[in-house]
C-alpha cells in the first residue's frame, strides 16, 4: 500500500509506540488522526506532526467505551476521509503492580478484555466494512509475547492479547478476499511508560525505542509482502 495520501487512524496514539507511529505514517505522507483518553497530551502530538509538515487531528475519545466508538469514526472520516489504515495499538495492563490470577479481580480482567479486545472488535467492525467496499485497506493490531507466552502476574493482559491475536486471525479469513489485509505485529519489548509501569526494575538502555518499531510497523504497513493473518515480531523483522 502506497502510504502518501492514506487516511490512517490509530489508537493509543498519546504517548510510546503509538505517538511514534503516528509521526511515522504523517511523515510518510498518510493524514492521520490519533485517539487516545489524554486530550491534551494527544493534542501535542497532533501539534508537533503539523508542525513537521504533516496531516494530523486529535480525537479523545476511549476505545473500551461502546457509546464512543461510531462519534470516534465518524469523525475521523469527516476530518480525513474514509479510513485506510486502521492501527490497534491502545491496550490496557490492568491493575500495577501486576497481580497472580488468584488476587485479580473478574472486574478487572473485563475492564482488560474491553479495553484489548473488545474495543478493537467493535471499531473493526465499524471500519472495515467500509474498507471492504473499496476493496483496500490494513489493519494492524498491536500484540505482546505474553499473548503467546504464559508469564505469572500477567494473566488478565496475556489472555486480553492471545484472544486478541486469534481475532485478528479471524478478521483475516473473513475480510481478505474483499480486499482487506488483517494482521498482528508483536513490537517486542520496548522503552515505554507502558513497560515501565509493568517492569519497573527493567534496565530501560536494553530496551527498544519506540520510534525503531513504528518504522519497522509503518514498512510492514507498506509493504504487500505481509500477508492477512501474519503475526510478525518486529523487532526481528527485515524488508524484502
Amino acid at each position: 500500500m502506497q502510504l502518501q495520501g492514506k487516511s490512517a487512524l490509530v489508537t493509543g496514539a498519546s504517548r510510546g509506540l503509538g505517538r511514534a507511529l503516528a509521526e511515522e505514517l504523517a511523515q510518510r505522507g498518510s493524514k492521520v488522526v490519533l485517539v487516545a483518553r489524554g486530550g491534551a497530551e494527544l493534542e501535542k502530538v497532533a501539534a508537533r506532526i503539523r508542525a513537521a509538515g504533516g496531516v494530523a487531528h486529535a480525537l479523545p475519545g476511549d476505545i473500551a467505551d461502546k457509546a464512543a466508538v461510531h462519534g470516534l469514526s465518524g469523525a475521523a472520516a469527516s476530518l480525513v476521509g474514509p479510513i485506510d489504515i486502521l492501527v490497534h495499538n491502545a491496550s490496557a495492563l490492568g491493575p500495577v503492580p501486576l497481580r497472580l490470577l488468584l488476587d485479580t479481580e473478574c472486574e478487572d480482567l473485563r475492564d482488560v478484555l474491553e479495553a484489548n479486545l473488545v474495543g478493537p472488535f467493535r471499531l473493526t467492525k465499524v471500519v472495515a466494512g467500509a474498507m471492504a467496499l473499496r476493496g483496500e485497506g490494513v489493519v494492524v493490531h498491536v500484540s505482546s509475547d505474553a499473548g503467546v507466552a504464559a508469564y505469572p502476574r500477567w494473566g488478565a493482559y496475556g489472555v486480553s492479547k492471545a484472544a486478541q491475536d486469534h481475532l485478528s486471525r479471524i478478521w483475516a479469513a473473513e475480510l481478505g478476499e474483499l480486499g482487506v489485509r488483517v494482521f498482528t505485529v508483536d513490537p517486542g519489548e520496548m522503552d515505554t511508560e507502558m513497560h515501565a509501569r509493568a517492569m519497573p526494575e527493567a534496565d530501560r538502555a536494553s530496551l527498544a525505542k519506540a520510534d525503531f518499531v513504528a518504522r519497522r510497523i509503518a514498512a510492514m504497513i507498506a509493504s504487500d509482502a505481509i500477508a492477512g493473518g501474519a503475526r510478525i515480531e518486529a523487532q526481528s523483522w527485515e524488508a524484502s
